[in-house]
């Protein structure tokens, strides 16, 4: 039995973040969860479909986010705890939905998860999703740990049911992907019986009306959230500084307060119910001292709440001085880390402090033990042979053609691996609908030729829609689908086109190829590796007009891996390769750049990674002196 599956609680277990939630979700009886993969989130639908395996629960993967909550929410209206995760950008996909569901109500416990990603480590944007809150009238919850996941998201599920609406749920990379050990309960009997009340609707009319009731939601849960434990004060009674924060930067500034050992200073209100603020708490702690520093990640969103607060209550608190990201005291981009905390309070108490020495002393622990790295392809990624590919048909029909890109791993096409095709990137999907609007200049003088691509997930989850669109007007646009038969850049999750759910259960494939013929598109498909072959498709398509496709298979080197490996030894017959001397430069190396070849610096010549290399064969075909050799396997 999976271990989050385990029914027995009263044990400590040590979880990540992501798996805490998951575990809580399930403490709390929940019967039904969907979502979209998506970094730093996947891990908290991954978990419960494993639990799926031992447990009386359903879990899918959605086409996209909005779905998934949509699907959640059914379950919701007929009574049925339910779950829907995502990353912050899918919350924007939601959005519409989002703010009519919280006008209609729900039934079920209905919990939205958040996670976002401050500094974009996997993202496009490093977006605060919790304006959706005020946004949409619902309560939001930060955690700061794996406990609090835990505990927070068990909760969640019965703060929704007391005030019949969507709960939200934030957390951000650091803390969705660190581990601690953590206390777990009882799991329940899930023997929830689904069943619609049709003497109960769903639905937004009379909007006024409902908009009011949305609001008499939110004072229900401002009370429940004045005595929450997720809220807590600690310090002295009349600190020189009071911090006020929430998720893993008051953790920061926590740490930060015990190094510098300013404990009889300073004064820590550590809120895990941001929204709607609980003004009564923060009322009584503003009076505490004339010095506020607010901590959070991204944007100024309890500092601003507070601060207009503050203006209101001037004659019960009096007069403030504020610090924080909105007023100048730490940038305005990127995660608050412990270093910023350091500095700050080094220089508000005036102490002898140099974070300098604490960031060389940190670097000094891993000094020359991380080897430097760049953005690439794995050894054997089909995507490196699509791009070669379409550099090499682009290079042909010579108009300045480029690549409108999307979101997936062969984002990476922005950078050197992918050499340097890919020339906008922004939502999933917008690749395709930006080549709509590209597609329609024609009458105005425009002749380069526009590849978009996208990969076999990112088409089902938000391509389809602007096909549509380039077919209904006729645009003049070649998308190609780099399938790869996996949600491969989030950790492999299965969609529409792999034949299996997310429970592991077998279901009939959507064929791309197909879907796209249907529409009465003109489509062909091919393989990368073949780049040759690729290249000349690709260039023939280009001297056509109006929309068409082509489909690039190729399962994920990391999933061929697994499945049984590639199919040739590789090696560099160094008697042929002149190195630098024959006029390309080393490009193998240099512009091809597999990790799987590498420069040879004592004899000048290039030689295969043995280790690296996985033998898909597909660099033997750029050697202009046919020194890279590729034999079957034995």
């Amino acid at each position: 039995m999976n271990r989050i599956s385990q029914k027995k609680g009263g044990t400590r277990m040590l979880l990540q973040a992501n798996e805490a939630i998951a575990r809580g979700a399930l403490e709390a009886g929940v019967i039904f969860a969907a979502g979209y993969p998506g970094n730093p989130s996947s891990e908290i639908i991954e978990t419960l479909a494993k639990a799926s395996r031992d447990l009386p629960i359903y879990v899918e993967w959605s086409v996209n986010e909005k779905v998934a909550l949509e699907a959640a929410t059914g379950a919701s209206f007929a009574g049925c705890r339910a779950i829907c995760s995502m990353k912050q950008n899918g919350v924007n996909v939601v959005s519409d939905f989002l703010t009519n569901l919280s006008l209609s109500g729900t039934k079920g416990g209905l919990v939205l998860v958040s996670c976002d990603d401050p500094g974009g480590i996997s993202s496009t944007n490093e977006e605060d999703a919790r304006a959706f809150a005020p946004l949409s009238d619902i309560p939001l919850l930060e955690p700061s740990s794996p406990q609090e996941a835990l505990d927070m998201a068990r909760w969640a599920f019965d703060l929704s049911e007391t005030i019949n609406n969507i709960v939200m749920i934030r957390s951000v990379s650091r803390l969705s992907h660190s581990r601690s050990d953590v206390q777990v309960k009882d799991l329940p009997d899930f023997d929830v019986q689904p069943y619609f009340d049709t003497k109960v609707s769903f639905h937004t009319f009379p909007i006024v009306a409902k908009h009011q009731a949305r609001h008499e939601k939110l004072r229900m849960a401002e009370e429940l959230f004045e005595n929450s434990p997720f809220n807590f004060y600690r310090g002295p009674s009349r600190p020189e500084l009071l911090v006020i924060g929430s998720g893993c930067a008051v953790d920061y500034a926590i740490d930060a307060i015990e190094i510098m050992s300013l404990w009889e200073r300073v004064g820590v209100l550590k809120l895990g119910t941001t929204w709607p603020l609980p003004r009564k708490l923060l009322l009584e702690n503003l009076q505490k001292s004339e010095s506020i520093l607010f901590v959070e990640d991204v944007d100024p969103f309890i500092e601003t709440n507070v601060k207009a607060l503050a203006a209101e209550a001037a004659r019960q608190v009096g007069v403030k001085t504020f610090h924080g990201r909105g007023s100048g005291d730490f940038p305005l981009c990127g995660e608050l880390g412990p270093s910023h905390l350091l500095e700050f309070f080094g220089n508000y108490f005036d102490l002898d402090w140099k974070d300098q020495e604490f960031r060389n002393k940190m670097g000094s622990l891993t000094k020359g033990k991380i080897p430097p790295r760049e953005f690439g392809f794995c050894p054997g990624c089909p995507h490196r042979g699509s791009f070669y590919a379409i550099k090499t048909a682009l290079a042909w029909d010579d108009r300045d053609g480029f690549v409108s890109g999307d979101i997936g791993c062969y984002t990476m096409g922005i950078w050197p691996t992918g050499f340097n095709q890919v020339k906008s990137v922004h939502a999933m999907g917008s690749g395709s609908g930006i080549a709509c609007g590209y597609g329609k200049l024609e009458g105005f003088g425009f002749d380069q030729p526009v590849i978009t691509v996208c990969g076999d997930s990112t088409f089902f989850h938000a391509t389809i829609p602007a096909l549509v669109n380039a077919r209904f007007n006729n645009a003049d646009i070649l998308l190609v689908v780099l399938d790869n038969s996996a949600t491969a850049m989030t950790g492999f999750q299965p969609h529409p086109g792999t034949g299996k759910t997310a429970m592991g259960q077998p279901t009939q494939p959507v064929d791309i190829a197909a879907l796209c013929e249907s529409m009465g598109l003109e489509v062909h498909v091919g393989d990368p590796y073949e780049m040759k072959e690729t290249a000349r498709r690709l260039y023939d398509l280009m001297q056509k007009q109006g929309p068409r496709v082509m489909v690039l298979r190729r399962k994920c080197a990391l999933v061929q891996g697994r499945e049984g490996g590639f199919p040739y030894d590789m090696h560099v017959d160094q008697s042929l390769c002149v190195g630098e001397e024959c006029g390309c430069g080393r490009y193998c190396t240099r512009i091809f750049r597999c990790p799987g070849l590498i420069w040879d610096k004592e004899k000048k010549k290039a030689m295969i990674d043995q280790v690296i290399c996985v033998g898909c064969g597909i660099c033997a075909e750029i050697c202009p002196q046919g020194a890279i050799k590729k034999e079957a396997k034995g």
